[in-house]
């Protein structure tokens, strides 16, 4: 689905000047879920330093994963594809809203295994900490993440509301 948002959107002409603006809400966005997705983290003590590649199931990996002093960088593919894609749309959202970047909050929670901690914290005050929806989201954080993507791409890709 990444490769395909990345392949066949077309992006809306707008100025320069627009398109920057756009550019830096895509990066900064693209920047947001690196890190609450795993692909930027902190130094981990006694970590391996420097570049190297991981062996990881297909889709997941091989990832390329380099350590170091400031922070580490696993580039899975999976979710480098998947960010660039949500990424990508926000930024054409952004062209063809004029700067209105609305829809690219929806994409804010498109991860449910990097908004779990808000979610979790949420829930735990309202419900408790013994909850079903606990064991639920956790059993199924890649099934709900995969859902809570794809329906992501789609608001993101169709726009209802914009004319496309």
């Amino acid at each position: 689905v990444g490769l395909w948002v990345l392949f066949d959107t077309r992006v809306s002409a707008a100025s320069a000047a627009t398109k920057r603006k756009a550019a830096v809400v895509g990066v900064a966005y693209f920047a947001l879920l690196a890190v609450a997705g795993g692909l930027i983290t902190s130094p981990v003590p006694g970590g391996t330093d420097g570049l190297r590649v991981a062996f990881l199931p297909p889709g997941w990996g091989p990832a390329l994963v380099y350590g170091g002093d400031l922070f580490n960088l696993i580039l899975m593919p999976a979710r480098v594809i998947g960010y660039a894609a949500l990424a990508f749309l926000v930024y054409d959202t952004v062209v063809e809203a004029a700067g209105a970047a609305v829809s690219g909050i929806v994409g804010l929670f498109s991860c449910v295994s990097c908004s779990w901690p808000i979610l979790t914290s949420l829930a735990t005050s309202v419900f408790g900490s013994g909850t079903a929806l606990a064991l639920t989201v956790t059993t199924f954080s890649y099934d709900l993440s995969t859902l809570v993507f794809l329906v992501t791409v789609v608001l993101l890709r169709w726009r209802p509301g914009f004319s496309t």
